[in-house]
This record gives C-alpha cells, structure tokens and sequence, in this order.
C-alpha cells in the first residue's frame, strides 16, 4: 500500500496510510487559513485544488481563482512533487494534516516545531505494515 512519509532527506519520521491529503496552515503574519489538496501516487504528490481564505502581505489571489463558500479556489498545474519540502518553525506556527474527514496537526507525529530542524518534507512511499 502506498502511503504518505514524513522527514526529511530520504529518513522517514512518520508514515500515514493515506491515498490523499489536505494540508493546512495559517498565514504568520495575516493569520488566513490556506489548504492544498494532494493525493499521493507513486510518481509523487498530485496538487489538486487549493484555497485560501482571503488576501494579504504576500497572499495575492491567483487568477482564475473563484470565490466559494468563503474561500477563493483555483488549481495550479504541477508535476508531482516528491518531495514537497515546507519550512517548519516555532515561530509559524505548525501545518495540520488532514484526511479521513479530521485535521492532525503535525505535532502529533513529529513533536512541536524546532528552530533546529526548520524543514520538512512529504513524499509519497511504500507503507511498512
């Protein structure tokens, strides 16, 4: 089964057996939720659709995108990404993982964010049972 790997350089931390994914945050400094959708594939991670909450320091809304239900909504045109690297500090506060109709933050796997270790990366990978 293919799931979801979490760490960083090729050294998984965490494994989630999940086919597809939203990750979530909050803008640091606009305090504006964003989620991106993935499924995970063995080619890498598929960017579906995205949103975003509203505008702000650096949150242009990107064109073509279509206000719904509170959120503008567009889809980018990515190759799958493996990895998908995404900073990771105290300071912004941590990403949440949803899937199965429930948010995790990623804490929950990995411990707070560090100052140490500001990265991290997603990939898709073979789930060890």
């Amino acid at each position: 089964m293919i799931g979801l790997c979490l760490g960083l350089a090729g050294l998984v931390w965490a494994q989630v057996p999940t086919p597809a994914f939203t990750l979530a945050w909050d803008h640091t400094i606009e305090k504006i939720r964003w989620e991106e959708d993935y499924r995970v594939t063995p080619q890498g991670l598929l960017l579906g659709e995205a949103r975003v909450r509203g505008s702000g320091a650096g949150m242009e809304i990107p064109e073509g995108a279509e206000l719904k239900d509170g959120s503008w909504r567009y889809h980018r045109t990515l190759p799958p990404l493996q990895p998908l690297r995404v900073g990771r500090t105290p300071e912004a506060g941590d990403y949440q993982l949803c899937f199965d109709e429930q948010c995790h933050v990623l804490s929950e796997w990995l411990g707070p964010p560090t100052a140490e270790q500001p990265a991290l990366e997603l990939w898709s990978c073979a789930q060890v049972e």
